[in-house]
Formats: structure tokens, sequence, C-alpha cells
């Protein structure tokens, strides 16, 4: 009879710059016989909600972490019993436990899409060594913060199992201490990290010092558990009283949203303007296409048209694909257009893209429609969707809405949204005549747009659906 040993697999780190996921259900029990690479547990990322496949082929002896859990990176969530092939584990990831065979060498799990090096327990990278004090000794000396006081908990402002460390001083012009992951959060987000007061060991910047920061508060003790403890004393998200309230954790899209809103909207200055554009023309092209043979079998909408007039504007008004750099202090213009599309979801507001849309044809940019939406209302957007945008489309229209001011997705510097079309009665050559009209509301970064760049902009969108043949003007 061969050996076996156990293994236990990490929550990986997903490639999003994330530090915690929430364990939606599990695919497999104790017991299971499983195989390399079948899925074994559904996640939910901040932006996404994830299948996590086995890095191993053997039988599940634990699952660590119940549905509902929220779960950082780097921790056990399920034990295997695999063979023993006498030391070499597939991959060249090592047991679980096992101690390095030589100072310095990495340890790794199988390398599957996602995976990196194993996250140590203690969830931070390895550091130089500082001299700590414990708990028991004098308070700290520096700024100490009070603990965040709410209905349901008391959180304290250090975590009772790491040991507190002096103050650091620090030169100014040395960069913030942070992870690689924090960093990513703080530019999607706009934050100049040398603003925000680090929490962590040693002055470290956290991803809670961030998102607190952004939220414009005061507080900068960690507030991780609330979500946890709401959940402990509120089964099922539901309060007491008769049911009189419902109380939902705030997590997930709904958690990551907020801050991206917040961020957006108190860190680049919006502008907003409308224009009611009469499109008759554009819907009786739209019928057309339909009955094209070339379009047999795709989904146009007037989205799939007012996306193409979209993308034939910014080839005259560039300044309006760009970014904002505040660290590096540029301003950076792309020479390529990822565009998003903002999608109502049931876990909340999800914004994924469609890479290089600027290269598509009419035909192509209406299937990558089709499936990104589809995709993002079924909660499987990859995270690679979900990142790297450059501009956006809002479909508020299909709510019966005609205009709004639509809040920037953080890094763009413009967001267009598309209104209801409606019959109305429209001057038309002339005369009063029942026309087909429709709102289109932009917001721009004023850093990065002049005003007049933004009305040429929407003024071009707005000729293109007008009068459609008006492309063969501007391309």
């Amino acid at each position: 009879m061969s050996a076996t040993m156990i293994k236990e697999f990490r929550l990986p780190d997903l490639g999003e710059g994330l530090t915690e996921s929430e364990i939606l259900s599990w695919k497999v029990a104790v017991g299971d016989t499983v195989t390399l690479n079948q899925v074994i547990a559904e996640v939910e990322t901040a932006k996404a909600v994830v299948e996590l496949p086995s890095p191993f082929a053997g039988v599940i002896t634990a699952l660590h972490e119940e549905p509902g859990t929220i779960v950082e990176v780097g921790k056990p969530i399920v034990s295997f019993e695999v063979a023993d092939d006498g030391g070499a584990s597939p991959s060249g990831a090592a047991p679980a436990g096992a101690a390095t065979a030589a100072a310095g060498t990495a340890k790794r799990e199988p390398n599957l899409v996602g995976y990196g090096a194993v996250v140590e327990s203690s969830g931070r990278p390895a550091r130089r060594a500082r001299t700590f004090i414990t708990p028991a000794v004098e308070p700290v000396r520096g700024p100490v913060v009070e603990p965040v006081e709410t209905e349901l908990v008391e959180t304290e402002p250090v975590r009772p199992e790491n040991p507190v460390l002096e103050p650091v001083e620090t030169d100014t012009a040395e960069r913030p201490r942070s992870t690689p992951p924090v960093r990513k959060l703080a530019k999607d987000l706009g934050v100049e990290l040398a603003a925000v007061a680090g929490t962590g060991a040693g002055g470290l910047i956290t991803r809670e010092d961030v998102q607190n920061f952004v939220g414009g508060g005061e507080l900068s003790a960690p507030v991780r558990h609330l979500s946890a403890v709401s959940d402990s004393v509120f089964p099922a998200g539901l309060a007491p009283q008769g049911g009189r309230e419902v109380r939902t954790p705030i997590k997930g899209v709904r958690k990551f949203t907020a801050a991206a809103m917040v961020a957006s909207a108190f860190t680049a200055p919006h502008a907003t303007e409308f224009l009611t554009v009469d499109v008759t023309p554009t819907m009786d092209l739209l019928a057309k296409l339909k009955t094209s043979r070339a379009f047999s079998g795709y989904k146009l909408t007037p989205l799939t048209l007012v996306a193409k007039a979209v993308l034939i504007a910014l080839r005259r008004n560039p300044s309006l694909n760009s970014r904002w750099e505040e660290v590096s202090q540029e301003i950076v213009q792309f020479n390529y257009v990822n565009l998003g599309i903002a999608a109502a979801t049931p876990r909340g507001l999800t914004v994924p893209n469609i890479k290089d849309a600027d290269t598509l044809s009419l035909l192509e940019l209406s299937a990558a429609l089709t499936g990104l939406t589809e995709t993002a209302r079924a909660g499987k957007t990859a995270p690679a969707d979900l990142s790297g945008g450059t501009i956006s489309i809002t479909n508020i229209g299909v709510f019966g809405i005609d205009a709004g001011t639509p809040i920037l997705n953080p890094g763009e510097a413009a967001i267009l949204a598309m209104g209801a079309v409606r019959k109305m009665p429209w001057e038309f050559q002339d005369e009063v005549a029942l026309r087909q009209v429709m709102t289109l509301s932009l917001s721009f970064d004023h850093r990065l747009v002049d005003g007049e760049q933004g009305s040429r902009f929407l003024a071009d969108v707005g000729a293109i659906l007008a009068e459609p043949g008006m492309v063969l003007t501007m391309v």
C-alpha cells in the first residue's frame, strides 16, 4: 500500500491586487476524491465570482472554512490526502507544514492560473528584523487611534495577535511602506500613499488604511471584522425588531464599488454636459441592420451604435481617453480603447471592458457587447476584464431614465450615459414632427478634459447618431 500525506491548500492570490475573498460555496465534501484542476469551490472577490480548481489529485480530508466566510489570502481553506511520492510533489509544491529544505528556498503551490508563491500565515511579506515591544509594556508613543464604536461591536485599534511596534521615523522623501496589492489599490482609487497614515507593523500602510482614507473619515484602526461580527449577530443579514429593518454587511462588489465611487467623486473634479439628439436616422439604420443577412444571429441594440459612435469620436478627441497619474505627475494618453460597459448585476454594479474595442468592426463589437453583458449578469466576469478600462458607457435608458450625472470609473477621464429613446414632438425640416429622441449625458475629469474638448466630443457623438452618414466626414 502506497504511503500518503496531508497537504493544505491556501487561498491563492487571484491576481487582482485584492487580499481577501468570500467562500460562496463548496463543490466538494470531506471524503470526496478529486482530480487535478477539478473545481472545488466558488469564491467572490471584491470584483467577481471565481471558480477555484484543485491543485492536487487526492481525497478531501478537511474544509477549513464555511460558506459565507471571508478569508484572507494565504490562509488554509482545504486539506487533501495525496500520494506520497517520496518528497517530490506535483509542480514542485512542498507538503503543508514541511520545513524548507534550505534557507532562502521559496515554496510554491502548483502554478495554476492566478496562483503565486505561498503566502505565509501572517499574510504579510517578510521584512527586515525590527525591534519589538510587547503589548504589556507602556502604551505606544505617537498617534493612537481610538477604537471604532458601532451599535454592534467595538473594534480594538491594534490586533492582539500582532506585536506593537514603536513608531518609525522616516525621511519625508522615503516612499511610504506598503505591499504591492495595496499600492495597486491606491493607484486604482487615485490615492497618494504619502498622505495615508499606516497602522500596520512599523507604519505599514494596509488595505484598510487606504479604504478609510478614501471614505474621508479620520478612522485608521482596522475594521475588517465588522462584517463577520454583523453576520454572527444578525444571521442571514436580518436585523431584529420584527423585520422592520434589513441589515446587509458591506462586502464584496458593493464594498469595492462604494470605495471606488467615493474616491472618484472626491478626487476627480467632475463636469457634466447634456445633449438631446434626434436619433430617428440611427433607429432606422438599426432596423435595417437587424434584417441584414450579415447580422443574422447577432443582437443589435441602440447601445451597439452608441458604442461605435463613441469609438469614432475618440479619434478626434483623444484627451477623453487618458488617465491622470498623481504619483508621477503625468497625463497618460492611450492609443487604444478598452471600452467599459456598466452592468447591473445581482451582486452590484460592475464595469467590465472590451479590450481594444477601437479595432473591432460593428459586427465584432456587437458580439463582444452581448458576451460581456451576459457574462457580467451571470457573475462570471474574469478579473482581467474588470481592470484596464479607458472610457465607459452606462445605459440608463433601459430603466426609462432620460439623463443623469454619471460618476467616473476611477482612473478614467470620461463616462457617457445614454438615456431612453422616446417619441417626442421635434422640429424637423421647419415643421413639428414626431421623432425619436435621446439625451446624452457626458461626465469628464476637468483636470484632463477642458470644456471645449468635452463639448466637441459630445457634439461628435450626437452628430453621428443624428445622421450616421456623418461618419464619412470624420474618418
